[in-house]
């Protein structure tokens, strides 16, 4: 009988354990305790005051936080479902299309989701721009001035299209594998049988995609979250008048600029637990479904 080498494999592994101690669990913790605390630039630590939830109480009283509450709910609401359903349409062009270039579609979708989103902030700022923006002068082109707007007022759609653009090439070539993995007979029975491409793409391709789309979903709504945090900071600092301010940028305010370091914490603890309580509830969802 060949003996397991548990030394060596404990030996292998002890690095990356340390690391996820040191880097992930002891700030976790620490950030628990803080979220309980008064901590400020002046009390940091375990010299701060221990409030318990006083800082979870005052959140649900603080209008700017409600303000990011609403609005990074309405991103929730809207990006994910948006992103998923668009990349489910150009996955299955891509796959079930006549195209000669689909090599390099893939690669034109792709490439958003490998751009930095700080680069990407910059670029739809741009776009935005009312004066110099390429949005505002296209619609000069085509002589539809009156069309013409002020897109940043109306920031946090301009963070979502933002998102969306970033995010459907990523979640496209996820579908792509999804959809190569279905029998063609399927998709031939079916056009033999009078079905239109529309009618393939709702009969067969998402009810024999669920489980990947709901993984893909709960993926969007964590990246709607985090990604968001960016775009926000870039594209618009929380306006105007905190219009486009989300949960981690206004976390962001609290910790690093008002130095208020326990109520950051309180609002990245809720923060957490709100995308796990969605993930938990999207996830049961669609294993109902199937």
């Amino acid at each position: 009988m060949v003996k397991k080498p548990r030394l060596f494999i404990a030996l292998c592994t002890l690095p990356a354990l340390i690391l996820t101690i040191v880097f992930m669990i002891v700030p976790m913790v620490n950030a628990i305790y803080l979220s309980f605390t008064s901590s400020t630039a002046l009390s940091v630590g375990f010299n701060s005051k221990f409030v318990f939830l006083d800082n979870y109480r005052y959140m649900f009283q603080d209008k700017d936080f409600l303000q990011a509450l609403f609005n990074t709910l309405k991103l929730m609401l809207v990006i994910p479902a948006v992103t998923i359903f668009l990349s489910l349409v150009f996955a299955f062009i891509l796959t079930q299309g006549q195209l000669k270039e689909k090599s390099f579609y893939r690669t034109v979708f792709f490439f958003p989701s490998i751009v930095s989103m700080t680069v990407v902030g910059i670029v739809w700022s741009f776009v935005f721009n009312p004066t110099r923006g390429i949005l505002n002068h296209m619609l000069d082109l085509f002589h539809l001035s009156t069309w013409k707007h002020a897109w940043l007022g109306e920031a946090l759609w301009c963070i979502g299209a933002a998102l969306v653009w970033q995010a459907i090439g990523y979640y496209m070539v996820m579908h792509v594998a999804s959809i190569d993995g279905i029998s063609q007979e399927v998709y031939e029975a079916a056009s033999i049988d009078g079905a239109t491409g529309v009618q393939k793409f709702f009969k067969i391709t998402i009810p024999l995609l669920r489980r990947s789309i709901g993984t893909t979903y709960i993926l969007s709504l964590s990246g709607t979250i985090n990604l968001s945090f960016t775009l926000s900071n870039v594209m618009t600092g929380g306006g105007p008048n905190g219009a486009s301010s989300v949960l981690l940028q206004y976390m962001y305010t609290q910790g690093m600029r008002n130095a208020n370091f326990g109520y950051a914490m309180a609002i990245a603890m809720f923060t957490l637990g709100l995308a796990i309580v969605l993930a938990m509830i999207s996830k049961k969802i669609s294993s109902e479904k199937e």
